[in-house]
């Protein structure tokens, strides 16, 4: 049986077929999910050209996916399975975080003192303006003032860094700030 034949074959068979996976697995998705891959399993076989015609394709098709049916119930380890919980991520040696912190160190060494604390508290360690402001001794209007300049500061040096300049005079870095102001 050549590929186009098992393709037309499987084509006939299929609304008869994904109605009798429903009504086995009860649940629309896993039948879908069975028949894509009766589909699969038994294509490979067409496209190696080791697949016989079969002179009852309905037959042969149900047959193929009652065993994996079979084959899920009896290996539930090879089934999804739902969770709430992300994926682990891949370990790269701390590589990435120490990255991460270098390049924030960097940013943040261009920064003033006042503007480099309210940074820290208000992104970094999450603290609201008022909170940032009790241990800073400062108002919470002078907390986001500094904020909002040391932000337009790093930003103003990561655009520089993607379009290619190499330094960022303060004035540029002002002139940043200010425009963010007044678009705000």
């Amino acid at each position: 049986m050549t590929a186009a034949e098992f393709d037309e074959a499987f084509t006939a068979v299929m609304p008869r077929l994904r109605r009798r996976l429903l009504a086995l697995t009860g649940d629309p998705h896993d039948a879908d999910d069975l028949l894509q891959e009766t589909y699969v399993r038994l294509s490979h076989r067409a496209r190696a050209r080791t697949l016989a015609r079969q002179q009852q394709p309905y037959a042969y098709t149900c047959a193929a996916a009652l065993n994996l049916l079979r084959d899920s119930w009896r290996h539930p380890s090879r089934r999804e399975h739902c969770t709430d919980r992300l994926p682990e991520r891949g370990w790269d040696g701390g590589f990435a975080t120490r990255e991460a912190e270098s390049a924030a160190a960097s940013l943040l060494s261009g920064l003033s003192p006042k503007e480099a604390a309210a940074v820290i508290l208000v992104d970094i360690e999450g603290l609201t303006h008022d909170m940032a402001g009790e241990r800073l001794g400062a108002h919470r209007g002078t907390v986001q003032r500094n904020r909002m300049r040391g932000l337009a500061k790093m930003r103003a040096v990561l655009d520089a860094y993607e379009t290619g300049v190499t330094s960022v005079s303060t004035t540029k870095a002002t002139k940043a700030m200010k425009a963010t102001n007044h678009h705000q």
